[in-house]
């Protein structure tokens, strides 16, 4: 008789589990922004090529039903976390390297192929491990701790890279860090590799008797296409993070950027505070008040309430890039203020594509839907860069707030049952 746990506190691993699921998303989405800027990159090369690195999280729907049909989520996520330890070291390596931009960019590329799967069955083993009421429970923690690993990488490992700058030079002090967040995936690794549950319920999923692998594979796909109302779920799944799909990668490089040059003339250590901690403190409040607000009173209430307070705060970039402030604390308080709108908000993004995602395949229509929303954030951030090159920073972000119109008008055709995300009584 088998002695492995099928249950286990949730305390023990959800934390856990959900800083593992992002941190290399952070790395590859938002700290290799900041590092390529330090490193000399250009605007147009970093905005180009880092919005290539969502490719993984666009396409992972095509692997989802691979993932839910060929070995136990658990078996994917432990290897997935021991394959991106060893790719973090791998760039280490890389950075001092002569021609490091290709090289830590084909290991990027690598890493988001492992992030996008362990975000795959790490989603999928949540639903499969705990039960309704738990999953209700911990919605807001999963969140809670994914943005502690946001921190983690936004904030501390830039405030060392920052300070390392200083003393050992950019590339070295990258270099440093990448090997520091390396040795802690790799812990995690050994963590979840003992503590995580062993779910009765995480089996391959079976298809159906007399059928073969191709055809469940895309009866997987018709059953999320063929609903009804597909086009305004889609509509509104591509369009709600129209505008940060722009701002992310010109926020960092705006705050780096000599005040010559349209910027705010931050250092590196002060980026890390005001974006990566400050900007994530504050997205950690809003998205802990986002889950609450829902728990009272619906989805449906809060829906187009979030939709506009996604887009507002795009304005505190405008008069960043108008009037320059030399006050660090102003600077850092605009970022908070915009980061916390848009962490409150993205609670309604989050609980949309659960309610989606629900039926037989909702481990793999969920990843349909964080496609989606990675297709939605790639296209527009691959020509962001150029954009701004072009308009310069304060038209650019004008542009941005006026694109907000999209994303309402698509929340407008959204239909949400009037209970759902209301906590039972």
């Amino acid at each position: 008789m088998s002695s492995r746990p099928t249950t286990r506190n949730p305390w023990a691993w959800v934390p856990t589990l959900y800083m593992a699921e992002g941190i290399p998303y952070t790395m590859v989405m938002a700290v290799s922004v900041i590092m390529y800027k330090r490193l000399q990159v250009s605007n147009a090369e970093i905005a180009l090529w880092t919005s290539w690195l969502y490719l993984p999280w666009v396409i992972k729907p095509l692997w989802s039903p691979v993932v839910d049909m060929l070995r136990t989520k658990r078996f994917w996520i432990v290897s997935m976390q021991f394959v991106l330890g060893v790719a973090l070291a791998s760039i280490a390596l890389a950075i001092p390297a002569p021609h490091f931009f290709q090289y830590t960019l084909a290991i990027f590329w690598l890493m988001a192929f492992g992030s996008a799967t362990h975000d795959i069955a790490a989603d999928g083993f949540y639903m499969l491990a705990l039960e309704e009421h738990q999953q209700a429970e911990f919605v807001g923690m999963r969140s809670l701790f994914y943005r502690i690993a946001m921190w983690a990488g936004q904030g501390a490992i830039v405030i060392l890279a920052g300070t390392l700058e200083e003393h050992y030079g950019i590339a070295w002090a990258w270099s440093t860090a990448f090997f520091v967040v390396a040795a802690l995936f790799l812990s995690f690794f050994v963590y979840h590799k003992f503590v995580l549950p062993y779910p009765v319920a995480d089996v391959p999923v079976a298809g159906t008797p007399g059928t073969g692998f191709l055809h469940e594979f895309l009866s997987t796909f018709r059953s999320f296409f063929v609903r009804k109302e597909i086009g305004a779920i889609l509509a509104f799944l591509l369009l709600f993070r129209l505008n940060e799909s722009q701002l992310i990668k010109l926020i960092t490089p705006f705050l780096l950027d000599a005040r010559d040059k349209g910027g705010l003339g931050l250092t590196t250590t002060e980026v890390g505070i005001a974006y990566g901690t400050v900007g994530i403190l504050m997205l950690l409040a809003g998205g802990i008040l986002g889950g609450w607000v829902i728990s009272r009173r619906g989805l449906k209430f809060w829906l187009l309430p979030m939709v506009l307070l996604v887009h507002l705060p795009d304005l505190m970039y405008i008069l960043l890039s108008h009037f320059q402030p030399g006050s660090f604390a102003l600077i850092s308080a605009a970022v908070g203020v915009e980061q916390f709108s848009y962490g409150f908000s993205f609670s309604a993004y989050m609980m949309f594509m659960i309610m989606v995602s629900e039926g037989a395949h909702k481990t793999a229509h969920y990843a349909i839907c964080t496609g989606l929303m990675a297709l939605g954030m790639m296209l527009p951030g691959m020509i962001s860069g150029e954009l701004q090159e072009l308009l310069g920073y304060k038209n650019f972000f004008l542009m941005v707030s006026v694109s907000a119109i999209f994303g309402l008008i698509a929340a407008l055709q959204i239909k949400v049952p009037q209970e759902f995300g209301k906590k039972r009584a």
